[in-house]
C-alpha cells in the first residue's frame, strides 16, 4: 500500500511541476540499489549491454544483405535480368556472355564491402572484450566491457579509455579534478579537466590551454559534480553511496545533458544539478589522474559517440546523374533495336518462301507456339543480343577511378602544412569529379578566411581609448611617436569607471590560471627554470583580453576555493567571491559573472556583442562607445561590450532562486535558464568595449580572387557584426574600391519596408545588366558594374518566410548579379538555409560550403560538396565534411588544379565508354539485316566476354586516373581555364550525342569495310567459301573476328589520340593491351581447348592474318574510322580553339615556357601583402601589419597620479620596417567604399 502511495504521490509531484512529459527521461539507480522505502518507487528499467555494434552484415545475412544492396543498382538489375532471361529461354549468346562481367562486378563489390566489415568486426570484438573494473558489493570486480550495466559503478585508472558514458563520482586529487583527453571523439590532441564543484555553481566551462610558447595549444573542459560524492573514495565507500540519477533518454549531441541526481541521506533527499559537465563521455581517455569512480548511464548503442555513427545524406554528383540519363537514352535505344529487329523479322518471315533459318535448330514445338509467346521471346532474344550497349562494366571502372583517384589529393605534398602537421583528407571519393564543376563557394569568416588567433588591441572606457605600449608611467613611448596622440586624461569619477571596467574584464571570463603542471610526462608553465603560470580558455579571445589587461595594469592571478583574485596597479590583491556564472551562448551572445567584494558589495559583470548589450544598457556613455565600436568594426577588429549592475542582497536571493529552479528542471532546461538570464541580464550601466584583431590567414586574399577569375562566386556567411565582416571581406579581396556595395539589413529596412528595398535594389542591377544575370559576363569585364551585397540574418528572416515566394524571387536575381555576397549576424541554421536556397533556384548551380567549426556543419552537410577546415574550433567540421585541408589556401589548388583534373578525366572515361560500346554492337545491329534477323551472333562468345573486362578497360582507367591535359603549374596560374568546364561543359548532350554518332560511324566503317573486303565469294574445292580478292577463307566468325580486330584497334588508338600525358605507364597499358588482346586471340584460335562442346573459332585468326589484304584492309579501316575525329579536332583547334586548346598549342611552341603567351603575361604573382605565417615566436618576431589600409588611429592616454611601469611585454605590433608603429601611407587598398 505504502508503495502504491509513494508511486502516486511521485506522479502528482512530477505533474505539477510540469513534467508530465517524462517517458523522455529515465531513472538509475547507482549501484543497483533500491531507494529507500517511501521515498520512490522502485521500477528498474531495461536497458541494452554495453556491446558496440558498428559493423553492417553478419555471417548470415552477409550474401541476401549485400545482394539486395548491390542489385538495388539499376545496371545490376538490369544485367541480372538478362542473364536470367539467357537461362531461361533458347537465345543467340551464352548466359556467359551477361553472367561472367555480372559475376566479376558484384564479387569484386562483395569482396570489397566484406573485407571493410571484417574490419569493423574486428573493431567491435577489441573494444567489446576490453577489461572493465566495476565495484560490487564494496570489492571491484573485472568483468568485459560488453557485459558492463546502466548503474553499475566504474573504477577507472590512468590511461584507460572510458567504456560507456558516465557520471563522475569522485575522483583520487583533491581538488576533484580529472583529466581527459577527447582526441576519439572530436579528433583534437587535448586535454579537458573534469572538477568536482560546490553545489551552488555548476559551471561547464570549456578552455584551452595557452603555453608559454606558444608552440602548443590543447582543448580542456571542467566538468562539475555533486559535492556530496567527492568525499567517497575507497570501493567500500562508494558501494555505500544511495542515489538515483533522473536523466534525459539518450540523444546524439556531445555537448548536451540535463539530468538531475537525488542523493538520500538520513532525512529528505537532496537534489543536485546535473549538466554536460558532469558527464564521461564514452571513447575519451583519463590522463594525468591516478584513479576516478563513476557510474554508467548510456551503454553500448545508445552512448552518444555510437548515436553520433549515423550516416550522412548520400550526394550525388553532376556527372553521376549525367551517367543515369545516358544510360537511360541507351537502355531506349536498346529497346528500339529489339522492338524494330522483332518486327522485321515478322515481316521477312512473312512471305511463305522464307522461314526460320535452318542453322537456328527451332523444334516443331517451338514453331507452333502461339504467335504471342514466341514475339515475346524473340523480342527478349533480340534484347540479349544487343544488350552490351549498356556498359556494365563501367561503373566499376568510375568507382575504382574515384576511389584510386581521391589518393592524389592525400599525396599532394603542397596541401600539407607543416605547422599543423596535416595533410589533406578525402573522406569521400564519391565526389572528386565535383571540385571541378562548382559555381558557388560559401564560406565561414572566423578561423576559415581568418587565423581565429585573437591579438588585444585596444579598449575604450567611456570614450577614451586605451592602447597596450602606447603610454607608460603617463609618458608616451618613443615607438608611439608617429601616431596622433590626444590627452584625454579622465577626472577622479573617471578614473573610478576606468578600474571598475578593468576588473569587470579580469572577473567576467572562463580563464583558468594554470602554474607548473605535468602533462604526459612534460612540464608546462617553465621558463628559464623558473615556475610560471598560463592562461587557459575556450575561447581565444578570453585570453586575449585578460592578457591585454595584464599589460593595462590589472592581471588576473587564480580562482581558489570560489574567489577569484587579481593584481591591479598598486600590486595589490584584491578578493573576489565568484557566486554565478551565466555562460555564454551563441542566442544571447553575452556572458556574466555575479560576484561578492570584500566589501560585501555585489555585482553583476556582463559582456558581449554590442547588438546584445546596447538593448539592456539604462546608463553611461553609450554614444560614444558605440561610436568607437563602429570605428573598429570598420577597421575590421572584433569588439565586445562591457556593463555592470549593482546588486542587493534581496536582488541576489532571487536571482538565487531562479537559477536553482531553472538548474534543476528536467523538462526545457535551456529554455528556462534562457529565460532566467533575460531577466538577471538587465538595467545594466554601460563601461566600454574592447577590440581584438583576427589576421587573415595566410593567402586567403590570393585564393579568393583566383576563385573570381575561375568564376565562381563567394559568399561569405558569419555570426560577426556587419563592419568587422565587411572590412575582413575587403581586406581578402572579397570587395574591391570599385564594389559598389548594397544593402538588404535591418538598418535599411526600418526606414523602408522591405519590399521596397528589394525592389530598388532590383531596379539598380537590372538597369547595368539589362536584365541579364551576371553570370552571362565574363566578371572580370571592365564594362560591367562590380556589385557586391551585404544582408544580416534578421533581414534574411523576413526574405525567407514561407509567405514570401515573390521575395524569394527578387532576392536571388539580385544575388545573381553580384560578384559576391556577405551574409552577417548569421545563425547555423540560416547558413544552411541559404545555400539549400542558391541550390534550389532555377540555375541549379553547383555549391561548396567550407567552414572549421560545429556552426558550419549544417551548411557542409547541406552543400554539394562541403571542406572542413583543421583549424581551431574542434574537429566537428571536419568529421562532418566530404573533404578536409589544412588551410583555406589549399582549396585553390584543389578546386583549379585537382578538381579540374578529375572533372576532365571521368568526362572523357564516361563519354568513352558509350562510344566503344556503340562501336561494339551497332554492328551486330547491322548484321541482322544480313542474317534474316535470326540472332546469330556476330561475335565469339570470348571477345563479347572480354571486351569491356579485359580488352578496353586498362587502358581508359589509367587516362582517368594519370591524364594531365595542361600542366598544373598554368592552372594554378590562369584561373580562367576552370570556365572552360564549367556546367557540366564536357558531358552535355551536343556532346554526348557527337560521341555516339562518331562511335555510330566508326561502327558502319567497320561493318560495310570488312562487308566489301568479302565481296565476290567463290567455293573451293573442299565445299569452303574464298574471297576472290583476298583469297582468305570465308566465314562467319572469320568476318566477325576481322570486324573485331579493328574494333579493339580503333577504339584504343582513339584514346591514345586523346591522351596529352604520355609516361612509360601510358605505353606499357596500351601497346600492352592490344598485344594482349593479339595473343589471346592467337591462344584462343590456336588450341583445341578440351572444355569447350564446340571448336568454332580454331585456326581463324590465325588464318586471317595469314592474309597480306587482310592486314592492309585493318590498317585502312582504323585510318578510316579515326579520320573524321582527326579532322574535326584540327579544324575546331585552328578556327574555334578554346582557351584550353590555346594554351596546349603555345606549351608545345614554347616548350613550356609560357611567359610571353598572351592569356598568362598579365597574371601577377601571388601577393605576399597581409600573409602572416603564424608559428612560436611570431607575436614578436614576424611582421605583421594589422590592417590592410594606412594605420591612422588617434590614441588617447591617461596620467595617473602613481602608475607603476606594467608595460613589461614588447609590443604586440610590428612592421616591415622594423618600426613598432607604422607610417602614414603604409598599406593596401582597404575598406575605402562606404559600407
Amino acid at each position: 500500500m505504502g508503495t502504491h502511495v509513494s508511486t502516486l504521490r511521485t506522479l502528482i509531484t512530477r505533474y505539477c511541476v510540469g513534467e508530465e512529459n517524462w517517458v523522455d527521461s529515465r531513472t538509475i539507480y547507482i549501484g543497483h540499489k533500491e531507494p529507500p522505502p517511501g521515498a520512490e518507487a522502485f521500477i528498474q528499467q531495461r536497458f541494452p549491454d554495453n556491446r558496440i555494434v558498428s559493423s553492417k552484415y553478419t555471417f548470415w545475412n552477409f550474401v541476401p544483405k549485400n545482394m539486395f544492396e548491390q542489385f538495388r543498382r539499376v545496371a545490376n538489375f538490369y544485367f541480372l535480368i538478362i542473364f536470367l532471361v539467357q537461362l531461361m529461354i533458347d537465345t543467340p549468346t551464352s548466359p556467359i556472355t551477361s553472367g561472367l562481367p555480372l559475376f566479376f562486378v558484384i564479387t569484386v563489390t562483395a569482396i570489397k564491402q566484406g573485407y571493410e566489415d571484417w574490419l569493423r568486426h574486428k573493431a567491435d570484438n577489441s573494444v567489446n572484450q576490453c577489461p572493465v573494473h566495476v565495484v560490487q558489493h564494496g570489492k571491484v570486480v573485472r568483468k568485459q566491457s560488453r557485459k558492463l550495466r546502466v548503474g553499475d559503478v566504474v573504477l577507472m585508472k590512468e590511461d584507460e579509455t572510458f567504456p560507456c558514458d558516465l557520471i563522475l563520482l569522485s575522483s583520487s586529487r583533491d581538488d576533484g579534478t580529472c583529466f581527459v583527453t577527447t582526441a576519439s571523439l572530436d579528433g583534437e590532441s587535448s586535454h579537458k579537466v573534469c572538477v568536482h564543484s560546490v553545489c551552488a555553481r555548476c559551471v561547464c566551462v570549456c578552455v584551452c590551454v595557452w603555453l608559454a610558447s606558444f608552440e602548443s595549444l590543447s582543448l580542456l573542459q571542467t566538468y562539475y559534480a555533486v559535492e556530496d560524492t567527492r568525499a567517497y573514495n575507497t570501493e567500500k565507500e562508494v558501494d555505500c553511496i544511495h542515489a538515483t540519477i533522473e536523466c534525459e533518454q539518450p540523444q546524439p549531441d556531445l555537448y548536451k545533458f540535463v539530468g538531475r541526481i537525488n542523493i538520500y541521506m538520513d532525512s529528505e533527499p537532496v537534489a543536485r544539478p546535473l549538466g554536460s559537465e558532469n558527464l564521461l563521455l564514452r571513447g575519451a581517455t583519463l590522463k594525468n589522474t591516478e584513479y576516478i569512480y563513476a557510474v554508467a548511464i548510456y551503454t553500448g548503442m545508445e552512448t552518444k559517440m555510437a548515436l553520433n555513427y549515423q550516416s550522412k545524406t548520400q550526394k550525388r554528383s553532376a556527372v553521376e546523374k549525367s551517367m543515369n540519363a545516358f544510360l537511360v537514352v541507351y537502355l531506349c535505344i536498346l529497346i528500339c533495336k529489339a522492338f524494330v529487329n522483332t518486327l522485321l523479322k515478322y515481316v521477312w518471315q512473312a512471305s511463305p518462301d522464307r522461314d526460320e533459318p535452318w542453322y537456328n535448330n527451332r523444334t516443331d514445338t517451338e514453331r507452333q507456339r502461339h504467335i504471342v509467346v514466341r514475339v515475346f521471346t524473340d523480342f527478349l532474344a533480340f534484347m540479349v543480343l544487343f544488350n552490351y550497349i549498356i556498359p556494365v562494366s563501367m561503373y566499376v571502372t568510375v568507382e575504382m577511378q574515384k576511389f584510386l583517384g581521391s589518393y592524389f589529393i592525400m599525396w599532394d605534398d603542397e596541401m600539407f602544412d607543416e605547422e599543423l602537421g596535416e595533410r589533406a583528407v578525402v573522406n569521400t571519393s564519391d565526389l572528386n569529379e565535383e571540385l571541378g564543376q562548382v559555381e558557388y563557394v560559401f564560406t565561414d569568416k572566423t578561423g576559415t578566411l581568418t587565423e581565429n588567433n585573437m591579438e588585444f588591441i585596444e579598449c575604450c572606457v567611456d570614450g577614451h581609448v586605451y592602447v597596450p605600449h602606447a603610454i607608460c608611467n603617463g609618458q608616451v613611448l618613443p615607438g608611439a611617436i608617429g601616431m596622433d596622440m590626444i590627452d584625454t586624461s579622465p577626472g577622479p569619477g573617471a578614473r573610478e569607471h576606468e578600474e571598475l571596467f578593468f576588473r569587470a574584464l579580469c572577473l567576467c571570463h572562463t580563464v583558468q590560471v594554470k602554474e607548473e603542471e605535468t602533462v604526459d610526462g612534460i612540464k608546462h608553465g617553465i621558463h628559464q627554470g623558473k615556475s610560471t603560470s598560463f592562461y587557459i580558455s575556450s575561447s581565444p579571445d578570453e585570453v586575449a583580453l585578460v592578457e591585454g589587461m595584464t599589460r593595462l595594469g590589472f592581471t588576473y592571478l587564480r580562482l581558489k576555493d570560489s574567489h577569484m583574485e587579481i593584481l591591479n596597479r598598486e600590486d595589490e590583491i584584491e578578493r573576489f567571491q565568484l557566486l554565478e556564472v551565466l555562460t555564454f551562448d551563441s542566442v544571447r551572445r553575452r556572458m556574466s559573472v555575479i560576484v561578492r567584494d570584500s566589501s560585501g558589495e555585489l555585482y553583476l559583470f556582463c559582456k558581449g556583442a554590442d547588438s546584445s548589450i546596447f538593448p539592456r544598457v539604462v546608463s553611461g556613455k553609450v554614444d560614444e562607445v558605440r561610436a568607437r565600436v563602429e570605428h573598429n568594426a570598420v577597421e575590421g577588429l572584433r569588439t565586445l561590450c562591457v556593463a555592470y549592475r549593482h546588486l542587493s542582497p534581496e536582488q541576489y536571493e532571487e536571482v538565487c532562486h531562479m537559477l536553482n529552479g531553472a538548474k534543476l528542471a528536467l523538462q526545457d532546461r535551456d529554455k528556462r535558464l534562457a529565460e532566467a538570464y533575460d531577466v538577471i541580464e538587465k538595467d545594466l550601466i554601460l563601461l566600454g568595449a574592447t577590440a581584438v584583431e583576427d589576421r587573415l590567414q595566410e593567402k586567403a586574399a590570393d585564393t579568393i580572387e583566383s576563385l573570381h577569375k575561375a568564376g565562381m562566386k563567394v559568399w561569405v556567411l558569419t555570426g560577426d557584426k556587419m563592419e568587422t565582416a565587411a572590412a575582413t571581406c575587403y581586406a581578402s579581396k572579397l570587395f574591391h574600391r570599385n564594389t559598389q556595395i548594397l544593402e538588404l539589413t535591418t538598418k535599411r529596412t526600418e526606414e523602408q519596408s522591405l519590399h521596397d528595398v528589394l525592389f530598388d535594389l532590383s531596379r539598380t542591377v537590372l538597369r547595368q545588366h539589362g536584365g541579364m544575370t551576371r553570370d552571362s559576363f565574363s566578371g572580370l569585364s571592365g564594362d560591367c558594374t562590380d556589385y557586391g551585397l551585404i544582408i544580416d540574418g534578421a533581414t534574411l528572416s523576413a526574405v525567407m518566410r514561407p509567405t514570401q515566394e515573390d521575395y524569394k524571387e527578387i532576392f536571388l536575381d539580385i544575388c545573381r548579379n553580384c560578384s559576391a555576397v556577405l551574409c552577417c549576424r548569421m545563425a547555423p541554421l540560416q547558413k544552411a538555409q541559404i545555400v539549400k536556397l542558391i541550390k534550389a533556384s532555377e540555375e541549379h548551380p553547383i555549391t561548396l560550403a567550407v567552414g572549421d567549426g560545429a556552426n558550419d556543419v549544417s551548411m557542409i552537410l547541406e552543400a554539394h560538396v562541403g571542406i572542413g577546415i583543421m583549424g581551431k574550433e574542434g574537429r566537428q567540421a571536419v568529421r562532418n565534411s566530404d573533404y578536409a585541408i589544412p588551410k583555406f589556401k589549399h582549396l585553390k589548388k584543389m578546386l583549379l588544379v585537382h578538381g579540374h583534373y578529375y572533372y576532365i578525366r571521368i568526362s572523357e572515361l564516361v563519354q568513352y565508354f558509350f562510344y566503344k560500346n556503340v562501336c561494339f554492337i551497332f554492328p551486330q545491329f547491322i548484321y541482322q539485316f544480313f542474317c534474316g534477323f535470326s540472332q546469330q551472333p556476330l561475335y565469339d562468345t570470348a571477345y563479347l566476354t572480354l571486351y569491356n573486362i579485359s580488352f578496353t578497360s586498362l587502358p581508359i582507367l589509367l587516362y582517368s586516373l594519370i591524364e594531365q591535359h595542361i600542366n598544373m603549374d598554368i592552372l594554378r596560374k590562369d584561373p580562367s581555364l576552370y570556365r572552360d568546364i564549367a556546367k557540366n561543359s564536357l558531358l552535355r548532350w551536343p556532346i554526348f550525342i557527337y560521341w555516339t554518332l562518331l562511335g555510330v560511324y566508326d561502327a558502319l566503317v567497320m561493318f560495310f569495310g570488312a562487308y566489301f573486303l568479302f565481296n565476290n565469294t567463290t567455293f573451293t574445292s573442299n565445299g569452303q567459301l574464298m574471297t576472290a580478292n583476298t583469297q582468305m577463307m570465308f566465314g562467319n566468325w572469320t568476318f566477325g573476328t576481322l570486324i573485331f580486330t579493328v574494333l579493339v584497334f580503333t577504339v584504343t588508338f582513339k584514346l591514345a589520340l586523346d591522351t596529352h600525358y604520355w609516361t612509360w605507364i601510358n605505353h606499357f597499358v596500351i601497346w600492352g593491351s592490344l598485344v594482349f588482346f593479339v595473343v589471346f586471340s592467337l591462344l584462343w584460335g590456336g588450341i583445341i581447348w578440351p572444355f569447350l562442346n564446340y571448336q568454332r573459332m580454331y585456326y581463324v585468326f590465325m588464318q586471317m592474318l595469314s592474309s597480306g589484304p587482310a592486314w592492309l584492309s585493318i590498317i585502312l579501316l582504323i585510318a578510316a574510322s579515326l579520320l573524321p575525329d582527326v579532322l574535326k579536332k584540327v579544324i575546331c583547334r585552328t578556327l574555334w580553339p578554346t582557351t584550353t586548346e590555346r594554351i596546349q598549342n603555345a606549351d608545345k611552341v614554347y616548350e613550356g615556357q609560357l611567359s610571353e603567351f598572351t592569356p598568362l603575361a598579365s597574371l601577377h604573382a601571388p601577393s605576399k601583402a597581409g600573409s602572416h605565417r603564424r608559428g612560436s615566436g611570431s607575436r614578436r618576431n614576424a611582421p605583421n601589419p594589422r590592417r590592410s589600409e594606412p594605420f591612422s588611429k588617434k590614441t588617447m592616454f591617461t596620467r595617473w597620479q602613481r602608475a607603476p611601469d606594467y608595460s613589461t611585454f614588447a609590443p604586440l605590433l610590428r612592421f616591415a620596417d622594423g618600426s613598432r608603429w607604422p607610417k602614414q601611407g603604409r598599406g593596401e587598398a582597404g575598406p575605402g567604399t562606404s559600407v
